[in-house]
């Protein structure tokens, strides 16, 4: 196993990793774990989202600052959490000598310009004056903006998501290569294609109030008519309407919460997500940026929002990125989780991914498939957890006691984009097609039953509803409390029409 390789004598860590145990840093994993083995074999292994590599002696890049850094850039990926961290501890001359020893090359130069851009400060060195522009991200391997922002110091692409204040990170994966070839929008026109404008209308009617009710349950709360009502509205303009703007959220959230819960601004008090496990006792399940933090962040993703919605950006990648992004800052004392899940909907619409009218109800998804929507949330948070120095008083209040802004600025959201694909697949196949479907038979039913009985719309829909709960058949007590003026032919005959249309398949109410 390469894991057994790794911490043998004889194999050297290089690249992030050996920068990390030199510096004795405290950090979020990287994705990826380099080390040189004396072997001539190449080898790789996958344990708890990390990929470790063994590459042959010879792959051995030297021992300085520089040489290890060039090896992370082209084995270990460019993350931005990894070397703000570490350009705080360096010592700057290290990194001028390595600098200048290769004055254009294309690893310098790219390194060059994430110190000044990490850090905030200027090196002593004069701005390139020729060579090719090169991109700081290779388009092949992460998702970037076009056209990229042109920096004639370092002659460099930025062709990031976001700036020194918010930049999310997402990596080109198998995974997200096969799904970039979905079009979900074709696809959910597909599935549209079967059915007639009237039932498609009358679909979209009970997604909107679907995803209204999956949305409070994932968070246990039922939602009253009004706030339905509400909630239902908001998704209606979501097509329409940006609301990554800082007005708009406020708005948003006081449309969405207990009126006694509403928030005029970014929250003044330091929050977490936990649960109560015994008396005075809780457990943290993610800690929330410090409130001081808050503006700074918040203005970052703002303007990566931008960024992405300007630069080209697929809509799902753009959607992952800000919504969770969202969810991970938590600016408001509550409505954060309904806030995150809309504006994945806010989104995919004004991106295109959704069809003109139509509304994909992911949180349904979400609910029903409640680990691997925890898991997207957790890939992010349980590592962050180690790195906080936190403390609870007798009232439950939390206390962050060290800097914890860089987690939140740099987020490696690759596992969260690939979650979301996920969720719009099962929202297409399961969701919607299963609702489609539902209606077109409940409408042949209907038909079938006004043939055999000719009662009012109301009474079939129930005696259907009755029938679905209980394996397609009515029961005694549903018979003698609202059917008993059917005889048992026509009982047998309604059932009968039920059960050719959704058994064994459907058992479930609409």
């Amino acid at each position: 196993m390469v894991e057994n390789d790794q911490n043998s004598s004889s194999n050297r860590l290089v690249g992030y990793s050996a920068l990390i145990e030199r510096y004795r840093l405290e950090l979020v994993p990287n994705w990826h774990k380099s080390f040189v083995a004396t072997s001539a074999t190449h080898r790789i292994s996958l344990s708890d989202g990390v990929t470790s590599e063994g590459y042959p002696n010879k792959y051995w890049p030297g021992d300085r600052l520089g040489d290890h850094l060039e090896f992370a850039l082209k084995y270990d990926g460019t993350n931005l959490a990894i070397l703000d961290t570490l350009f705080q501890k360096i010592e700057e001359e290290d990194f001028l000598d390595y600098l200048r020893s290769k004055p254009t090359g294309k690893y310098a130069r790219r390194l060059w310009f994430l110190y000044e851009f990490l850090t905030g400060k200027t090196l002593p060195l004069d701005n390139l004056k020729q060579g090719n522009y090169i991109d700081l991200l290779e388009p092949d391997e992460y998702y970037t903006v076009s056209p990229a922002r042109r920096i004639r110091r370092q002659r460099i692409n930025d062709n990031l998501m976001g700036d020194h204040r918010f930049c999310p990170m997402v990596r080109r994966t198998d995974i997200l290569r096969d799904f970039e070839k979905a079009d979900f929008s074709e696809r959910c026109l597909r599935v549209m294609s079967a059915y007639s404008q009237e039932l498609l209308k009358r679909a979209l009617a009970y997604l909107y109030n679907k995803e209204t009710k999956s949305s409070f349950e994932i968070e246990h709360i039922k939602a009253s008519s009004t706030r339905t009502e509400r909630f239902v509205a908001l998704l209606q303009l979501a097509e329409r309407e940006d609301f990554c703007e800082k007005s708009s959220l406020i708005d948003l959230q006081n449309r969405i919460v207990d009126s006694r819960f509403r928030d005029s601004e970014y929250r003044s008090s330091q929050n977490y997500v936990g649960e109560t496990i015994a008396w005075q006792k809780e457990k943290v399940h993610f800690a929330c940026p410090k409130p001081e933090d808050l503006v700074d962040l918040m203005a970052g993703w703002f303007d990566a929002h931008k960024r992405m919605d300007t630069g080209n950006v697929p809509a799902v990648i753009h959607a992952a990125c800000i919504a969770y992004g969202f969810v991970f800052l938590h600016p408001f004392e509550d409505g954060n989780g309904r806030i995150h899940r809309f504006l994945i909907h806010n989104i995919l619409a004004r991106g295109g991914a959704t069809p003109e009218g139509v509304m994909f109800p992911i949180s349904a998804s979400m609910l029903k498939n409640p680990g691997d929507y925890d898991a997207s949330l957790e890939a992010f948070s349980r590592h962050l957890m180690s790195l906080v120095e936190y403390s609870l008083d007798e009232e439950g209040r939390m206390t962050v006691h060290n800097d914890t802004a860089r987690w939140y600025r740099y987020i490696d959201m690759t596992p969260q984009v690939e979650a979301l694909f996920q969720f719009i697949e099962k929202t297409i196949d399961t969701e919607l097609a299963s609702e489609l479907a539902f209606l077109a038979n409940h409408d042949q039913v209907k038909l079938v039953i006004q043939e055999i009985v000719d009662m009012p719309d109301q009474r079939i829909d129930l005696f259907i509803r009755f029938c679905l709960q209980n394996n397609g058949r009515l029961s005694l007590r549903k018979r003698a409390s609202h059917f008993d003026f059917l005889s048992e032919d026509e009982i047998a005959r309604m059932e009968q029409a039920v059960q050719s249309a959704y058994l064994p398949a459907a058992t479930a109410t609409p």
